[in-house]
């Protein structure tokens, strides 16, 4: 095992150095996968069915690429920081110029339109794909006790709760075209932070994997692990999940809750309150353990979206009340799995040589639950009767119960699978 001996405490500069640029990736990432449905449907005129196509289709290529990622992360990692962090500079740089040119889609024949999009995400999502998955790789190299993984997670999670709230205000304020120039700045921070980077337990972590045999990468097979296999099960399971009303949000608050002004209000109620549940995620995985903790959040989840199915129009105070109240279970999902999955790779061996590996197989699933989620449910929704701006009442309990009670459903899947594999992996509790 190559796991780097850690204290328990993680200092803020080095927490904030690292953590700093999965701020501008979350920036990035809440527009992609809950605004840009909504404004190709309501505002570019794009055909739901035809948009639905095309975000399965993207999101599925760019999930298929993912454990190449990974594999490229290990590679540049092997290298030393210099050629790790160029890498991220240059896919950072990518990134920001697909963003900027998908919010300006051509006016003309919906598969023209169609196509821009499907040609803008593509850039857009690989360069993201690619950087965050070397930023995670970066921590996940360090290893350590549950505490310590939670620490570093809990400082990437809670940068990226920072971006997903700047994200959820700032497009209504300032525009599209703003908000591209603040991702750009946001990076060049984030990237500054990660390249003065000097912790010596990172150091550690390069020396390992410099001094692992060349051969020794392409061994490190995640599905060799039968606890990555376990815990990449409940992480799908509880993903499709989030990803279903995190597609659904801005339809459901537009046309079941009627209510399409507070839309900021909500995402900045919900991302809020994970932001300020996450130190007690920490706390409680400290007393409790990581799994457990994670049960805890999921229940916590399905009481919250089993109420927002029982909403409509009018509710919209109760429903800021649910988004507090989901918010505050987010966390565990945020503190708890990728703490979890540092645990299995540096218990596999593979930890400071196969990182990557494993992350983009992690990262692959994640776009897998957003692809399905879109691909699936808007379809889905096409066939019982709705439509973006729909007032008929069979298309909007149609959307309420995809919105609410299908969640619940997957949650208590994912939640049975966490206990049964919990008791076949011990050091999970």
């Amino acid at each position: 095992m190559h796991a780097i001996p850690v204290q328990q405490a993680l200092s803020w500069r080095t927490g904030l150095a690292y953590g700093a640029l999965a701020a501008p990736l979350a920036f990035v990432s809440l527009p992609l996968y809950v605004t840009l449905p909504h404004y190709y449907a309501a505002e570019a005129g794009a055909p739901l069915a035809g948009l639905g196509a095309v975000l399965l289709a993207t999101r599925a290529f760019d999930a298929l690429l993912d454990p190449a990622l990974g594999r490229l992360a290990d590679r540049l990692l092997q290298r030393g920081r210099g050629a790790a962090w160029l890498a991220a500079a240059l896919g950072s740089l990518a990134m920001a110029l697909g963003f900027f040119a998908l919010w300006h889609p051509p006016a003309s024949h919906p598969v023209q339109m169609l196509g821009w999009l499907a040609a803008c995400l593509l850039l857009s999502t690989l360069a993201y794909s690619a950087v965050a998955i070397l930023h995670q790789t970066w921590g996940t190299r360090w290893g350590g006790q549950a505490a310590w993984r939670t620490q570093v997670t809990a400082w990437r999670e809670g940068a990226t709760l920072v971006g997903v709230l700047t994200a959820s205000v700032l497009p209504s304020l300032l525009g599209m075209d703003a908000t591209s120039a603040v991702l750009l700045a946001a990076l060049g921070l984030g990237l500054l932070g990660l390249y003065r980077l000097r912790d010596p337990r990172a150091g550690a972590a390069d020396a390992v994997a410099r001094a692992a045999p060349r051969g020794s990468l392409p061994q490190a097979s995640p599905w060799r692990d039968a606890a990555f296999r376990r815990l990449l099960s409940v992480f799908m399971l509880n993903g499709i999940a989030a990803a279903i009303p995190a597609t659904l949000l801005p339809f459901f608050v537009v046309d079941r809750l009627q209510a399409p002004e507070l839309l900021p209000l909500f995402l900045l109620c919900y991302f809020a309150a994970a932001a300020l549940g996450l130190p007690l995620w920490v706390k409680a995985v400290a007393r409790w353990g990581l799994a457990p903790s994670w049960r805890a959040g999921m229940l916590a989840s399905v009481i919250a979206f089993f109420s927002a199915s029982l909403l409509g129009a009018g509710d919209a105070w109760a429903f800021a009340a649910i988004c507090i109240a989901s918010g505050l279970a987010l966390g565990a999902d945020l503190a708890v799995p990728g703490a979890l999955l540092t645990g299995v790779i540096h218990e596999s061996g593979h930890g400071g040589s196969g990182d990557g590996r494993y992350l983009g197989w992690w990262a692959c699933a994640t776009k897998l639950n957003l692809a399905l989620a879109a691909g699936l449910c808007l379809p889905l929704l096409a066939i019982a009767g709705y439509h973006s701006g729909s007032t008929a009442p069979a298309g909007l309990q149609a959307l309420a119960w995809a919105y609410g009670g299908l969640p619940c459903l997957l949650k208590l899947l994912a939640l049975a699978s966490l206990w049964r594999a919990e008791r076949l992996q011990p050091s999970w509790r």
